[in-house]
């Protein structure tokens, strides 16, 4: 908690202020009961109505002091939390995107998610309860005690057995509890991940009829949380009558304490039902620290998870970088270069790769699934870092350059196509913000999607809506290519960007970059050879190493590889054709 209250600063005259109106607020509400006392000793027993109200009229203007206070540090402490939350949130948002994917590997969509908004939740609450609660219960239990101990020393000296044992039961129950919420957090995570897995892939979920299936993944997570929320409250819902129990017990043995001391004329009644209101209070007291000793607990599990993700060093970043340098032309060369997802892995995912790309050169890239396709593409834009070797774009090592001017160089179109909320031309634009309408027309023409574009109402203005659910998985390719056309990179990866549109599309689609981007590099994966045909060069990929490179006619000629995947296609397509 200590190292989140930093985002806090911004709001540290409302955090201070909110301290001293909670003091005043106590203070005034300790006095009251004094004053009413005094009403029953003095001005009812004496027949004093002069007294009575005059006394009464003191009683109300503190009585209004105290709502003020208490209204004024409410509001405070209300701005003052909810602005922590939101430094904490944007600190967290900002952090997570520097992660590479390995950062995120670590952690999982939805743990960050759940981060995010409930275990920030809990913490602004805490945050709030603080300046609240932390001054006014503690104080407020001083002062009564105080009053108390003035009024009568032998009633009040119940306390000193009473207090020490409520204390002994939070110390001993609290790491207990502490661990229980850590666990129950964690069951978040799993709930948040089978819901957001669900409703990502509803449309898969329905065409497999697996609702069934998806709903009992749900109850058990949905179960888990329940019971692992169920095991850590029960330590405190089993206090909670322990706390009633002693509460009244020690307004029992007070009073019947003082009624000894009433009969015996060394107490009078108003003493009584002052020093009633002040046990009161005291317990009341009691109760608030247990229970902000309660969300104390559940806070410091969340903002330790809360932690984690503002302490994780991106694996990627610009510590080597010349901020002044700039990608130029395109060229791209692998230099021994050795990856692996885990660092303590024994196997390489990328294996010895020696390869140079020259600066406008169209390289396809061939490979069975798993043969690290995608893996070695990615190194080139730093989504990955090698753990062996060196890429190098323009003679210069990539981490040379800023993550920036490296990936504002490189387009890259990946496997699993994303659009965003909101229309087809705010997406597009996501290539270049300050393309004009003909420049972002000339792109979808080359990437085959102005036709389909124009023909929905609004054109270009048409509401994707979230994920791009208005269009299909073909027209979704053919818009994240016109985006990365937009772009105007020096570098254009299409990562099997053409698998979801038919040969003649892709046949168009891959003319046009030879004729508009005549000077970028352009690398193709592919699952379909007559993707890559016309390219100046083949790369075959096998369990991540080189089996071979060269022209499709080469390729033809001495790779077993790439000419058993031709003459399957072969026969697939001739057979699709006599069928």
């Amino acid at each position: 908690m200590g190292k989140l209250i930093k985002y806090a600063k911004p709001y540290i005259w409302q955090s201070i202020i909110c301290p001293f109106l909670m003091t005043g607020e106590v203070l005034f509400e300790v006095l009251i009961p004094l004053y009413m006392g005094r009403i029953v000793d003095i001005g009812i027993t004496g027949g004093d109505i002069r007294y009575v109200m005059t006394t009464g009229a003191k009683m109300v203007a503190m009585a209004g002091a105290s709502l003020l206070c208490g209204a004024l540090a409410a509001r405070l402490a209300a701005v003052a939390s909810m602005g922590l939350g939101a430094r904490v949130r944007e600190a967290m948002f900002q952090n997570i995107q520097t992660f590479s994917f390995a950062n995120i590997d670590r952690f999982s969509t939805a743990s960050l998610v759940t981060r995010l908004t409930t275990d920030v939740t809990t913490v602004q609450n805490m945050y709030q309860m603080m300046l609240r609660i932390f001054f006014r219960a503690p104080l407020q239990f001083i002062c009564a005690l105080v009053m108390s101990f003035r009024i009568n020393t032998n009633v009040s000296k119940v306390f000193l057995v009473v207090i020490p044992l409520i204390l002994l039961a939070l110390v001993i129950f609290g790491p207990i509890a502490m661990q229980r919420f850590k666990r129950m957090f964690k069951m978040f995570d799993g709930l948040n991940a089978s819901v957001q897995e669900n409703l990502i892939a509803i449309r898969v979920v329905k065409a497999f009829v697996r609702g069934t299936h998806e709903k009992q993944k749900f109850k058990k997570a949905n179960d888990d949380l329940m019971h692992a929320a169920v095991s850590a409250e029960r330590l405190m819902v089993t206090a909670q009558p322990m706390m009633m129990l002693t509460m009244y017990g020690t307004i029992l043995a007070i009073a019947y304490i003082s009624s000894r001391y009433i009969i015996a004329g060394q107490m009078e009644v108003g003493s009584l039902a002052t020093i009633l209101t002040y046990i009161m209070r005291i317990l009341i007291s009691v109760v608030m620290i247990a229970m902000m000793f309660v969300n104390y607990v559940m806070s410091r599990a969340a903002a330790s998870r809360i932690q984690e993700v503002l302490d994780e060093k991106p694996d990627v970043n610009d510590a080597q970088a010349d901020p002044a340098l700039q990608v130029e032309n395109g060229d791209v060369e692998y230099r021994d270069v050795c990856f692996k997802y885990d660092a303590q892995g024994k196997k390489n995912v990328v294996d010895h790769v020696t390869l140079h790309i020259h600066a406008g050169e169209t390289i396809g890239v061939i490979g069975g699934t798993g043969s690290a396709k995608t893996t070695l593409v990615s190194l080139i834009p730093r989504l990955y870092d090698v753990t062996g070797g060196e890429v190098l774009v323009d003679g210069h090592n990539v981490r040379e350059y800023t993550l920036e001017n490296l990936r504002e160089a490189v387009s890259m179109v990946l496997q699993s196509n994303v659009l965003f909320s909101g229309s087809i031309l705010d997406n597009l634009r996501w290539g270049d913000k300050n393309a004009s309408l003909e420049e972002v027309e000339a792109a979808c023409r080359a990437a085959q999607a102005h036709d389909f574009i124009m023909a929905f109402p609004d054109g270009y203005d048409t509401d994707l809506g979230q994920g791009g659910v208005n269009v299909s998985g073909g027209q979704k390719q053919r818009l994240c290519i016109a985006r990365a056309l937009l772009k105007k990179p020096k570098i254009l990866i299409l990562d099997d960007s053409t698998s979801a549109v038919d040969t003649f599309t892709d046949s168009k689609i891959r003319e046009a970059l030879r004729s508009n981007l005549p000077n970028t590099t352009k690398i193709i994966i592919a699952q379909r050879i007559n993707s890559v045909s016309d390219a100046d060069r083949i790369l075959v990929l096998d369990n991540g190493k080189i089996s071979d490179i060269g022209t499709h006619e080469e390729l033809l000629e001495r790779s077993m590889i790439y000419r058993e995947v031709y003459h399957s296609q072969q026969k697939g397509t001739i057979e699709g054709g006599e069928s």
